[in-house]
């Protein structure tokens, strides 16, 4: 019997280099994955509260803190769950990259070793 490979997906932005490492290591891997521009494809509610699901975290654990949005807009609010998914959607700028998924499982790639692990 073959093993079956689980799909594999990206929440990427070619802008930024350690997402940008983590499409070589996926090309390295030979993962052929699904690319999610999460910058310019639309976020759903769903889909970020599966991504969460995923990746075990709260939504305010896909937070990039260190943003100039965040420090400006939200650095001392303290919000629900269902706010800082809604925060995510309206900014997606303020979402941790890389995320790679596959199957039921995801990992944010910093550092990178979480995605190879993943991947393996």
């Amino acid at each position: 019997m073959t093993k079956q490979k689980l799909p594999v997906v990206i929440w990427h932005n070619a802008r930024c280099s350690t997402s940008r490492t983590a499409m070589c290591v996926l090309d390295d891997l030979k993962a052929t994955a699904t690319v999610v521009n999460y910058l310019e494809d639309e976020i759903t509610e769903a889909m970020l509260e599966d991504l969460l699901a995923k990746l075990g975290i709260p939504a305010f654990g896909l937070v990039r803190t260190k943003e100039p949005l965040y420090k400006e807009k939200y650095a001392h609010r303290k919000l629900s769950e269902k706010q800082w998914i809604k925060v995510l959607i309206k900014h997606p700028v303020l979402i941790e990259r890389p995320v790679v998924v596959k199957g039921n499982k995801a990992v944010i790639g910093r550092p990178m070793e979480r995605v190879v692990e993943l991947l393996k």
